[in-house]
This record gives C-alpha cells, structure tokens and sequence, in this order.
C-alpha cells in the first residue's frame, strides 16, 4: 500500500478500506502534529515517522491477538516513550457526507471564543470556526484536524441535554463544513451520549483511532527591550 495517510482517510470516506488482510501498512506522519494509530477491520494504519522496521518488530513481540496489537496498551505505550508524546483515549472514528443549505438549528458564530473544548480545539485542529445557540446550551466546532481533513465537535450544556440537541449540533455541522468536504469526528468509545448523537446525525463508524499528541511547546521568557 502506497498511499498517503491523507489518501487513505478520502479511500474510507468514500467507503473503500485497505484489505482486511491482517496487516498493519506504516506511513509518514503528514505532519509534526499528527501522529498515531487507525484500526479499520483487519487492517491497521501507523502514521509516524519513526521507523517502520521498529514499529513492526515491536507489533511482533505484543503478546495477544495480531489483529488487535496496534491498539494494545503496551504497543501504545511504546509508541509514546519512543517518540516522547501523550495521548488521551482510543476513538471511535466517524465520516458523514456535507449537506446542501443551511442548518435547521439557529447558530451564530463566535469570532473569539473562549470555551474550554474551543481552546482544546485549536491545539489540535487548524483554521477552527465556532458557532453556539443564540440562547446558549450548545456549541459546535469545525476544524482541519489529521492529515487535514475537517473535524467537528461538539458541547452540550449540562441542562440542556437529552433534548436531541447534540444530534442537532452534530447535523448542522454536517451543513457548515466547506466545499461539500467529508466530515469526520471521534467519540470516545465509552461516551455513549455522544456516539449516539453522531450517528443519528448520519455518522458512518469507520475505525478506531488512537492520537499521539504532541509536546506542548514551553513558554519562552521574553527579555525586555
């Protein structure tokens, strides 16, 4: 398989997955944020550009199930000590089509939004885009995340739940994202509130994915003029 991570993340969204062959394809990080680990069904990615030689011997050595090594925690862990990152959680992985015209839901964008999921946002995504309800209760996210592709996500008020308002979050992000791009996001596999939300929203499960996050940058002393 030759193919960029970013070809491979189109190749799923139009429904077409690397052979489920047991295998486990490393390619290049697309960039010195993005790094980690996709599982599709019987077929693993590893974008990193550590080498694929050590990524393979140490996949070899994980003593389980060889379908499930590149989301076993002692590969995982390896993985961030050789390279020196962090990660938070394994995701379900989602895509859904863009849809024509505007929301049905009432939004109003944010110029400068200081919510503590849109700082977390930027870390992570380029070019984030923020809207909320006019009355507060919810906010949706959009952002060039891994590889480029446009992510969402989304924030629901604790007062203002289970009243389908993340599935309605979650849908009009799919009529805000740009030139009629494939919209992914991930959930965490154990929130379930959110999973559910996205796929009434028309998101498609695709894989599981793992991020390897990034050192954050130290602040710099600034020396007087």
């Amino acid at each position: 398989m030759s193919l960029s991570l970013a070809e491979i993340l189109d190749e799923a969204a139009a429904g077409r997955f690397p052979a489920p062959d047991g295998t486990t394809t490393v390619v290049p990080q697309p960039n010195a944020r993005d790094a980690g680990v996709l599982a599709f069904t019987a077929h693993s990615v590893v974008f990193t550009d550590e080498d694929p030689d050590w990524v393979r011997s140490t996949l070899a050595a994980i003593d389980c199930d060889g379908l499930a090594a590149t989301m076993n925690p002692r590969f995982l862990v390896a993985l961030l000590d050789r390279t020196g990152r962090s990660h938070d959680t394994t995701d379900l992985l989602t895509v859904a089509e863009a849809l024509p015209g505007q929301p049905a839901l009432e939004l109003r964008e944010i110029e400068d939004p200081d919510h503590p999921r849109v700082r977390r946002a930027r870390v992570r995504r380029d070019g984030v885009r923020v809207w909320a309800t006019p009355t507060g209760g919810g906010v949706v996210i959009l952002g060039r995340g891994v590889a480029g592709r446009w992510e969402t996500a989304i924030e629901v008020d604790e007062a203002a739940r289970h009243r389908g308002l993340g599935r309605e979050l979650a849908r009009a992000a799919r009529h805000l994202v740009p030139d009629g791009a494939p919209l992914w996001s991930q959930q965490s596999t154990g929130n379930t509130r959110s999973i559910r939300a996205f796929q009434a929203a028309g998101y498609r499960p695709v894989g599981a994915e793992a991020l390897m996050l990034a050192p954050a940058p130290q602040d710099r002393a600034v020396a007087p003029a």
